[in-house]
């Protein structure tokens, strides 16, 4: 989850969101070489006191702005289109998992599973306990195996949702429907907490998604208690 005063994105949870963390370094980088290189060039002509009023053009001035755009824009161009594919990827999941936004929770089902699903809201501030999150923490957890792939269906009942984990690298629209898909990875253990990320009506920011990454053999064992109380 996110800190008071943090800055940058938060701690990668999975492969995808890694590459991710990775290419915004990388296109920070590009920026900040490009925005020096124009303080450069703003501060020399404000500064000098030599002027050329016959220069009409330069020729090589010209070859360089065009040939230098055209390769930062390769530079960035490459890698993202690379993470979009490995984004849109779906192969051989283990698991599938729909989600289904409404006004104002969101509903969860195994489809692997017969009758395994559940509604998840929002804890109450009075219902929390030690160690839990105001305005993050849910009834009921979508739990899923590390190491994993998982693919997770998106859908809304009602209006325009959207289901967003940043820690592991997802975020997909949920829209009435139309079943939209996203594969997530947990490349370890622990809780990673979303929200809905699009606005929703009234209580849009009180249907908090709360994902936990668990070993298989426990992953094994919570399904086998959820089907015997299904």
């Amino acid at each position: 989850m996110a800190h008071p005063m943090q800055l940058g994105f938060q701690d990668a949870a999975s492969p995808l969101m890694e590459e991710l963390l990775h290419f915004h370094d990388h296109a920070l980088m590009i920026i900040f070489l490009i925005s020096t290189l124009v303080l450069y060039i703003i501060t020399i002509l404000i500064s000098t006191k030599f002027t050329n009023m016959n220069l009409l053009d330069s020729q090589e001035i010209e070859i360089v702005w065009t040939i230098l755009p055209a390769v930062v824009l390769i530079l960035i161009a490459l890698p993202s289109l690379r993470i979009l594919y490995l984004m849109d990827e779906v192969s051989d999941p283990h698991l599938t998992i729909k989600a289904v936004g409404h006004q104002w929770y969101w509903s969860y089902e195994y489809t692997d599973y017969e009758n395994l699903g559940f509604d998840s809201y929002m804890l109450p501030t009075q219902d929390l306990v030690d160690g839990q999150f105001r305005l993050l923490e849910t009834d009921h957890r979508v739990v899923i195996p590390m190491e994993s792939p998982v693919r997770t269906l998106v859908t809304a009942e009602d209006v325009l949702h959207s289901w967003a984990v940043p820690s592991l690298g997802v975020k997909m629209d949920a829209v009435p429907g139309r079943l939209n898909q996203l594969t997530l990875i947990s490349s370890r253990t622990g809780v990673f907490y979303g929200q809905c990320s699009e606005i929703c009506g009234a209580n849009h920011s009180f249907m908090p998604i709360v994902v936990e990454a668990v070993p298989l053999t426990h992953f094994e064992n919570w399904l086998s208690l959820m089907l015997e109380d299904a």
